[in-house]
């Protein structure tokens, strides 16, 4: 089955077991620093692989501070989750981080969470129903709502079966990333290992990364190489979205990075210091929001000073809803259309509000209703932004899904579809698809294919299955992209094999001149060989490849196999055939051919038998027949 990667954060008021949790699910430890250990509180982002009994899901927790301190570590690390863990001790109830953390998952769209009830053993029943009422007021009004409360004790380890059931069941609800994307992971820890060099922490947000790829840090343009990957300590070729990953980076050093910059593939995500967004507020606010009133941005993981400003009005002095408006930034960040973002107030410090990107190149409008009115279609989304954000997370769909999905009339869709087929949209009936996207499939499936042949040299291709799961479409597209494909001449196909059209089978390179030695002197013992593994000892070529190699070496009529152990050479075997014709009549016995070839009955029978099974000869009764 499919694998699937998620990222699951922790969150909650500081000393509520997010921590004690982590470990007890995941046996680790999430607290390094010495500083954490003798102030027994997180400092910073705390990262562990869980496992479900579900081996087809990938998941890592990332342990995320509570203290109202470090708050910026906790927006990063929750920036990039698929589920939330939200802790609220049964000795003290809902405090303020936890309202507050609340807060900033809501507005940053987490909206698939659990309630996590800890440290159920130091209180009475009664005093887990109080709390449970306490949790149940506070979520009623939030999209948590409708989110699951499960009591749990990390010490005594009651109630962690139960959470995980909870865990798997929201898992296998969740739409994964699709790693077919533009590669983004946004940096969270950067530091040096001695004897390797610098070495970054982050989640990747879309796309996959490979081992020995070029890659670009933004916004800084610096270029550098993925010289290993790590997922939680093991080494991997491939990292892929959802995935919690180290990159041991070659041709950047420490200094030139930092928490906030993005590693990317490409172009594709703007690097940007003015960005027209939606912005929602906190229910409370402490004082007045003015116009160019100075904000702290919190995205992906990077922390940016900046001021905001309004077009029609000139302070928020209360929740006044959605409303659309700009942000103009010290310094530049990366992001695109749709990204999620918080805003804090650094004095007095506060969360105050979030939103989304309407558009990253935000440029310098009017105060009035003509901007708000502009604005206001942005977040509607032209009718070509529509079907690009619907395409950019759904990948495929067939006219009538991006119809449902963009909620644009036919007419809309074929006029814009026109214009984008080729420059941005590309179409295999029936299913349309960003350029970009495809072009990615394309290339993870060439990389896939040139390190299959390199592995193995022998093998006409790989199978169709395990190239499919390398595109990671579905079976109908699948089959499309293949013929294209082979009609462009970039892949060739043999029944269920695919293999790039340049590739012809081989022996490898590093042992094929003590193949051919080999074979020479399987060529010389003529019709009565050793056992074929003597010859290959002889020249020292490895246990590991000969079977894959008996089998290419009769494949490509170089040997033809009598039994397990014995072979002889191909043309030894077609001139003692000839040779055998030409001394026999139409039917001959089985001393006859003994006397023409010479050979005892050890390799005589196998002989005749491969002419039977190849309708050279057939027998009958105690003779054989020529055909």
């Amino acid at each position: 089955m499919d694998q699937r990667y998620f990222t699951i954060g922790m969150a909650g008021h500081i000393d509520h077991g997010k921590t004690s949790l982590t470990k007890a699910l995941t046996r680790i430890d999430t607290d390094r620093l010495k500083e954490e250990k003798e102030r027994n509180i997180s400092i910073e982002l705390g990262f562990a692989p869980l496992k479900l009994p579900n081996s087809t899901l990938n998941v890592s927790i990332v342990d995320v501070p509570g203290h109202e301190k470090f708050i910026r570590q906790m927006i990063a690390g929750v920036a990039g989750i698929d589920l939330v863990l939200v802790t609220i001790a049964a000795d003290e109830g809902v405090m303020p981080q936890t309202k507050e953390h609340m807060d900033i998952l809501n507005l940053l769209n987490v909206h698939q969470a659990i309630i996590v009830i800890t440290k159920i053993d130091r209180v009475d029943e009664e005093m887990v129903e109080l709390v449970k009422d306490d949790i149940n007021h506070h979520i009623k009004q939030t999209s948590f709502a409708s989110a699951p409360i499960v009591q749990v004790d990390s010490l005594s380890e009651k109630g962690l079966d139960e959470l995980k059931v909870h865990i798997e069941e929201f898992l296998l609800k969740i739409k994964p990333r699709h790693e077919n994307g533009a590669f983004r992971l946004p940096i969270d820890q950067v530091f040096s290992i001695k004897g390797q060099g610098t070495v970054i922490r982050g989640t990747v947000y879309d796309g996959a990364v490979e081992e020995e790829e070029t890659l670009k840090v933004l916004p800084s343009g610096h270029v550098c190489r993925a010289r290993q990957i790590q997922v939680h300590n093991t080494e991997v070729n491939k990292a892929r979205a959802g995935q919690r990953a180290a990159l041991n980076l070659g041709g950047v050093e420490t200094h030139q990075l930092k928490r906030g910059d993005v590693l990317v593939r490409d172009e594709t995500y703007p690097v940007t210091n003015t960005i027209d967004v939606t912005l929602q507020f906190t229910e409370d606010l402490s004082s007045h929001l003015k116009q160019r009133g100075q904000v702290k941005l919190h995205i992906g993981t990077s922390e940016v000073m900046g001021r905001i400003v309004f077009f029609d009005r000139n302070e928020v002095i209360h929740n006044p809803g959605e409303i659309v408006c700009q942000i103009r930034l010290d310094d530049p960040i990366v992001t695109r259309r749709g990204d999620r973002f918080i805003i804090r107030r650094p004095s007095p410090v506060e969360t105050i509000g979030g939103g989304w990107i309407l558009d990253p190149h935000g440029e310098k409008y009017r105060f009035g209703e003509e901007t708000i009115s502009m604005l206001e279609k942005k977040r509607e989304g032209t009718p070509e932004e529509r079907i690009e954000d619907v395409l950019e997370e759904a990948h495929w769909l067939t006219f009538e899904e991006l119809k449902h999905k963009t909620g644009l009339h036919s007419d809309e869709i074929e006029d814009c579809l026109q214009m984008m087929l080729g420059e941005k949209v590309v179409y295999f009936t029936p299913y349309y698809s960003l350029k970009r996207i495809m072009q990615q499939v394309e290339a993870n499936v060439l990389t896939y294919l040139h390190q299959f042949h390199e592995q193995f040299p022998m093998r006409y291709g790989a199978n169709k299955p395990e190239v499919m799961n390398v595109a990671n479409v579905n079976s109908k597209l699948f089959d499309k992209l293949l013929e294209q494909w082979e009609q462009e001449g970039i892949i060739q196909k043999d029944g269920r094999f695919i293999a790039l059209h340049s590739f012809t089978s081989h022996m490898p390179q590093r042992w094929e001149k003590r193949i051919q030695n080999a074979l020479d002197s399987l060529e010389k013992d003529g019709l009565k060989p050793n056992p074929f593994g003597d010859y290959l000892n002889q020249e020292g070529v490895p246990n590991d490849i000969r079977e894959e190699l008996e089998g290419f070496l009769v494949k490509q009529s170089l040997v033809v196999q009598l039994d397990k152990k014995h072979f002889i050479d191909f043309k030894v075997f077609t001139n003692a055939i000839e040779t055998l014709k030409n001394n026999t009549n139409q039917s001959f016995s089985l001393k006859e051919a003994k006397d023409v070839w010479g050979v005892s009955r050890k390799f005589l029978i196998p002989l005749l038998e491969v002419m039977d099974e190849r309708a050279i000869t057939k027998r009958v009764d105690d003779k054989r027949e020529w055909l």
